[in-house]
């Protein structure tokens, strides 16, 4: 058997190809859409890509089962579990619970395990030349190294009313049937730390059924329903906007794009006359570059690891639109990009002096400078963290508004005031400053450092103030 763990760093996401070595045949599991990853993993490995299958409908990524089918002439196998509202809308072998795949010497039983999703499914592997028991379990979004899918992505990003309670209790008796498994069983989940599919996932990349069995806490409640269900639903992190729209483009027929597009460089002339059309400007330097001068209107998304993320939150997927970025990340940005079908990019510009007009700098100010402002009726402090973050501990004052619904919540910051920015290290308040400043507003600072500075220094938070005086 060849085994092969790809994994996205910038979405958290993982997706495998096994095959058999004997026969040449190959099985990839819920590929990424940029897919000449596979095809030269194949290649090097002398195995055609003959299955593609997906565990779910994903929220999070743009599925490149369909690219790689086209590419390759694979059959894709993908769910029918989960009723009619949960179909896939184009040509597939249909699975269910109990269906078997084989791939060379190997099998894939289906197991239907809704909870994420109605339709979701996990694939027991049995490499029948070594043994006649099962040896791997590629789980999805359903279990996770430390932690299970969530269920309320359906209701608070696709906006399908009551959906989270349901998938509750469905991932309650799912997880029934993964205890039951035997313990040695590998488990290949989804996703890793850093995902919004769940809020504690682990960074080692797989376990064992017993492991899991043993720490994570989806299966520390015992005939404790309801402390399942609320612990599940209780303090998940705010789901990316664009997972509405990955919803519907897995699931519904879409144009392919089966290759990496070549982005043009723009001339200064032709960005200023974009941007005089609304076009917005995405500036992907990093966030102390872009601070030290940047185009006046400009977004600052920085091209690390959350770049696609932070790009979901504030680029539609009708809007065309401009990056700035060095010739040799163009590739890896335009990667990330297709991953979540953001394709409309105009082009780009690798010099922010292109445009020959005067720079803006952002306001950075250092912590003692940042404590003058604290509890001051001339000042408005904004914590751009998510409310979880904010509910465990935040400064005494600030008020909370996540950095991604910072558009929607433009009414509730002052115009009048000066106001202060503040994150956990700088880079949700590097986009805000950027976003305010784009919407007309004068008077802003960024306490760039945050509050792992404000911790690190010893000085306390809110509930710690609380707690001394109640001593």
């Amino acid at each position: 058997m060849f085994f092969q763990h790809i994994y996205d760093k910038t979405l958290a996401q993982a997706s495998y190809l096994i095959g058999c070595q004997r026969t040449g045949e190959s099985m990839v599991i819920d590929p990424k859409r940029d897919v000449d990853t596979y095809l030269e993993i194949a290649k090097q490995n002398g195995l055609r890509i003959t299955h593609i299958a997906e565990t779910h409908i994903h929220a999070d990524f743009l599925s490149g089962a369909r690219e790689l089918a086209a590419i390759t002439g694979a059959n894709m196998y993908l769910s029918d579990e989960g009723g009619e509202d949960w179909e896939y809308e184009f040509d597939h072998i249909g699975l269910k619970n109990g269906s078997v795949i084989k791939v060379g010497n190997l099998t894939f039983e289906v197991i239907h395990t809704p909870g994420h999703t109605p339709e979701s499914i996990s694939f027991l592997l049995t490499d029948n030349p070594a043994s006649t028991k099962p040896v791997m379990l590629f789980t999805g979004d359903f279990v996770f190294v430390g932690d299970i899918g969530r269920p309320d992505l359906l209701e608070k990003a696709a906006g399908m009313k009551g959906t989270q309670d349901a998938g509750a209790l469905q991932m309650y008796n799912s997880i029934q049937k993964f205890a039951a498994l035997p313990d040695y069983l590998q488990v290949w989940p989804g996703h890793g730390a850093g995902s919004a599919c769940g809020k504690a996932l682990g960074a080692v990349p797989s376990s064992t059924v017993g492991y899991e069995k043993i720490r994570n806490w989806a299966f520390q409640h015992d005939d404790d329903q309801k402390g399942f269900v609320d612990y599940l639903l209780a303090d998940q992190p705010e789901p990316p906007k664009y997972f509405a729209m990955m919803k519907k483009l897995n699931k519904v027929a879409r144009p392919l794009l089966t290759q990496v597009p070549t982005q043009t460089k723009l001339s200064g002339d032709a960005v200023k006359a974009a941007m005089e059309k609304g076009i917005k400007l995405i500036d992907t330097r990093n966030k102390v570059d872009f601070a030290q001068g940047f185009i006046p209107g400009s977004i600052n998304i920085q091209g690390n690891n959350a770049f696609a993320t932070w790009m979901g939150w504030f680029v539609n997927y009708e809007e065309p639109f401009i990056l700035v970025a060095n010739d040799n990340q163009v590739e890896d940005l335009t990667r990330k990009l297709m991953r979540i079908g953001l394709d409309n990019v105009l082009g780009y510009i690798d010099d922010v002096n292109a445009l020959e007009i005067p720079l803006q700098k952002s306001e950075i100010i250092e912590i003692d400078e940042f404590k003058s402002y604290l509890n001051r009726e001339d000042t408005q402090v904004i914590d751009l963290r998510g409310v979880s973050e904010y509910n465990t501990e935040h400064i005494e004052g600030a008020e909370n508004i996540f950095i991604g619904t910072i558009l929607s919540n433009l009414d509730k910051i002052s115009k009048d005031k000066q106001v202060v920015i503040h994150c956990q290290g700088g880079d949700r308040a590097a986009i805000g400053y950027s976003l305010l400043v784009k919407n007309g507003f004068k008077n802003v600072k960024n306490y760039s450092a945050g509050m792992n500075e404000w911790i690190a220094k010893g000085n306390p938070t809110a509930t710690e103030l609380v707690e001394a005086a109640a001593c």
